[in-house]
């Protein structure tokens, strides 16, 4: 009996090492340049029209949301949605102006926000990253087009006549 207390109590301190070890805080500064390097290449993949490194960035369990209000897409379709583009050899090509970089403590998550240089001009892209083991993932991304607050008025205008029906197809997802 004593020796099976002493395996069950050896085991248990084994396995408490693993799992604090496995879940050890991140070092915020370590990991920043990681993160910049990480969306740097993201942006490089899809400037490059290269299909499989830019969807080797994302989680599978990833969610898309681009600029129109229709485009949120898990992994799967939007693949299937960007397929033709890089097999065009013209996917989309972002250049970071400016990033944000934040982590939640003690997590092994991290989220974004960031200017682009993009083909729209400037937009926004903002998402969540997971580290699991030693990569992260991203785990969500959120493409917006910025907008000046002296054109806000104007460009609702504009976007009326398309709301009715991006509202009745967002109502029956």
């Amino acid at each position: 009996m004593i020796k099976l207390s002493i395996l069950l109590f050896v085991g248990l301190g084994i396995a408490s090492c693993t799992t604090n070890s496995a879940l050890a805080p991140l070092d915020p500064e370590a990991e920043t340049p990681v993160i910049h390097a990480l969306l740097d290449s993201f942006n490089v993949a899809a400037a490059d029209a290269d299909f499989d490194k830019y969807f080797g960035f994302y989680a599978e369990d990833a969610v898309f949301a681009g600029t129109d209000a229709l485009e949120h897409w898990d992994i799967p379709d939007f693949k299937a949605y960007a397929k033709p583009y890089f097999d065009a050899g013209k996917a989309w090509s972002f250049t970071s102006v400016k990033r944000n970089v934040y982590f939640d403590n003690g997590s092994r998550i991290a989220w974004f926000d960031e200017i682009l240089d993009t083909q729209m001009e400037l937009c926004r892209g903002s998402g969540v990253l997971e580290k699991t083991g030693d990569t992260w993932k991203i785990k969500q991304y959120i493409l917006s087009i910025t907008l000046p607050n002296n054109l806000i008025d104007s460009v609702v205008q504009m976007k009326k006549p398309f709301e009715l029906v991006q509202k009745m197809e967002l109502q029956s997802q």
